[in-house]
C-alpha cells in the first residue's frame, strides 16, 4: 500500500512538473506557425519577426541561473510556481497588443517565467526519483517537452486559422492556470536546502549582463555594434569569473566547469545541439508556407514528424540511459542529427514533401536518442544540493543555443534580404537565406559530436 501511495505521489510530481516543461516548447512551435501572420498583421521584417522568439529566450537565458541558485537555497516549488503564475500573466498580456514591439516586450515577461520554471522541473525530477529510476523519469519529462513542440505546429496552425493567432496565447494561459491550481494542491515535497548560505546579487547581475550582451552582439553582427557588444560581453564574462571564484556563495561554482569534465563537456555538447537545430521549424516554416505555399495548418502537419518521432523514443532512451552510458546515446544521436541536417541545406522549391517528413521523423530520432540521456548524465555528475543551479545551467546553455540558433537564422537573412518585408521578400533569395542558415547548422552539429564523443573517452580512461 506504502508503494502504490509512492508512485502515486512521485506520478503527481512528474505529471506537474512535465505539463509546466509542456508549456514553453507548445509555445514556440506554436507561435512559429503563426510568424507569417503576425508579420502580414504589423507588416513586420524577418528580421523584427524573429524577435518574437528572440526575446523570450534572452529573458529567460539571464534569469535561469539565479532561479535556479535561488531554489536551492529557499526550494525549488515554490519558484516553479511562481514561475508558472508569470509565464500565464505575459501570455495573458500578449493577447492585448497594438504592434509588433508590444509583442516582443511581453514575451519578455514570459521568458521571466519560463526561466524559473526552467531552472526548476528538472531539478524537482532529479530530487524526488531515486538514481535507479531517474533516467526513466527524465525520459518521460522530455517525451512531453517534445510532445509540445509536436503537437504545437498542429493546434496552433489550426487555432490561428480558426480564430487569430491570439488564441495560442489563451490556451497556454489556460493551461498555466491549470498547473497553478494542481501545483498548489499536490506539489509537496520535502527539499534539501541551502537556506544557510546568501544570494550572491553581485554574481547573478554580472551573469545576466555577461549573457545579454554576448547574445544582443551576436543579433547585431556583422555591424560595428555587433563588435562592441560582444568586447564588453568579454569584459563582464571576466568580472563574473574573478567575483565567482572569490564569492562565499556564488551563484556558480566555477569548479564545475574547471573540475567537471562530464558536466563541462554535456552542457557544451547540448549548446551546440540547440544552437544548430532549435531554428528548423522558424527557417521550415517560411519555406513551406511562403516558399511552397502551405498554410499554417497544414505547415504544422508536416512539422510534426520531428517532435513525434521524439516524443515516442525518448521514455525508452531515458529509460536506457538508467543502464548503460548515457553519453554513449548522446553521441549517436547527435551523429544523426548531423546527417539528417544535411539534406535541408540543399532545400530545393521542388522537393518532394515526403522526403521533407522523412527528414524531419529522422531527426526526431536523433534527438530523442541525444535530448534525455545528456540531461541523465548533466545531473548524475553532481550533488543533489546542486541540482536546482545545475539544471539552471543546462537550461542556459540549452537557451542561448536557442538564441544562437536564431541568431544564425538572422545573419543568414541579414546577408541576403536585409529589413524587406518578408511580404516582399522573393522566393530565390529567401531560399538562400534558409540553405545557408542550414549550412551553419550542419557544421556546428558535428562539432557538437565531438564534444559528446569526449566523454565517452574520458569514461573510457577513468
Amino acid at each position: 500500500m506504502e508503494d502504490q501511495t509512492e508512485r502515486r505521489r512521485l506520478g503527481m510530481i512528474l505529471f506537474i512538473t512535465s505539463l509546466g516543461s509542456f508549456l514553453t516548447p507548445f509555445m514556440g512551435s506554436s507561435i512559429n506557425v503563426a510568424i507569417p501572420l503576425i508579420g502580414e498583421e504589423f507588416f513586420s521584417d524577418a528580421i523584427l519577426l524573429s524577435w518574437v522568439a528572440t526575446a523570450y529566450l534572452l529573458a529567460a537565458a539571464v534569469f535561469i541561473v539565479p532561479m535556479g541558485r535561488l531554489a536551492d537555497m529557499k526550494g525549488r516549488t515554490g519558484i516553479f510556481l511562481a514561475g508558472i503564475a508569470i509565464y500565464t500573466l505575459g501570455s495573458l498580456l500578449s493577447t492585448m497588443i497594438s504592434s509588433i514591439e508590444m509583442l516582443i516586450l511581453f514575451r519578455i515577461i514570459q521568458g521571466c517565467g519560463g526561466a524559473m520554471i526552467f531552472g526548476t522541473s528538472v531539478a524537482i525530477i532529479s530530487g524526488a526519483f531515486p538514481p535507479g529510476k531517474r533516467g526513466g523519469a527524465l525520459g518521460i519529462n522530455v517525451a512531453v517537452v517534445y510532445t509540445g513542440l509536436a503537437v504545437g505546429p498542429v493546434i496552433g496552425g489550426a487555432l490561428t486559422e480558426a480564430f487569430g493567432w491570439r488564441s495560442i496565447f489563451y490556451l497556454n494561459a489556460a493551461v498555466g492556470i491549470f498547473i497553478i491550481l494542481f501545483g498548489m494542491k499536490y506539489l509537496r515535497i520535502e527539499e534539501k536546502t541551502d537556506e544557510g548560505a546568501t544570494f550572491d546579487f553581485p554574481g547573478s547581475i554580472l551573469y545576466g549582463v555577461t549573457i545579454l550582451l554576448f547574445m544582443l552582439g551576436f543579433q547585431e553582427l556583422p555591424e560595428p555594434p555587433g563588435y562592441l557588444l560582444f568586447a564588453l560581453g568579454a569584459v563582464a564574462a571576466a568580472g563574473f569569473f574573478l567575483r565567482e571564484r572569490v564569492a562565499p556563495h556564488p551563484v556558480i561554482q566555477i569548479s564545475l566547469f574547471t573540475k567537471n569534465r562530464v558536466f563541462a563537456l554535456a552542457n557544451f555538447a547540448a549548446f551546440i545541439n540547440y544552437s544548430s537545430t532549435f531554428a528548423i521549424s522558424f527557417l521550415l516554416s517560411f519555406y513551406l508556407q511562403l516558399v511552397r505555399g502551405f498554410g499554417p495548418a497544414e505547415a504544422g502537419l508536416i512539422l510534426i514528424a520531428q517532435p513525434v518521432l521524439q516524443a515516442i523514443f525518448s521514455p525508452a532512451t531515458g529509460r536506457l540511459s538508467d543502464k548503460i552510458n548515457p553519453s554513449a546515446l548522446a553521441t549517436a544521436g547527435m551523429a544523426l542529427i548531423t546527417a539528417g541536417l544535411m539534406l535541408f541545406a540543399v532545400l530545393s522549391p521542388d522537393m518532394e514533401i515526403w522526403i521533407i517528413i522523412a527528414d524531419l521523423a529522422f531527426l526526431g530520432f536523433g534527438f530523442a536518442l541525444f535530448a534525455s540521456p545528456n540531461t541523465h548524465a548533466v545531473m548524475d555528475s553532481v550533488s543533489e544540493r546542486l541540482y536546482g543551479v545545475s539544471s539552471g545551467v543546462l537550461g542556459t546553455t540549452r537557451l542561448c543555443g536557442m538564441m544562437t540558433s536564431m541568431g544564425i537564422s538572422m545573419l543568414a537573412f541579414s546577408f541576403t534580404i536585409g529589413r524587406t518585408p518578408i511580404a516582399l521578400v522573393d522566393t530565390e533569395s529567401l531560399l538562400l537565406s534558409i540553405n545557408s542558415a542550414f549550412t551553419i547548422f550542419v557544421i556546428l552539429c558535428a562539432v557538437g559530436t565531438f564534444a559528446s564523443y569526449m566523454i565517452i573517452r574520458d569514461k573510457g580512461r577513468e
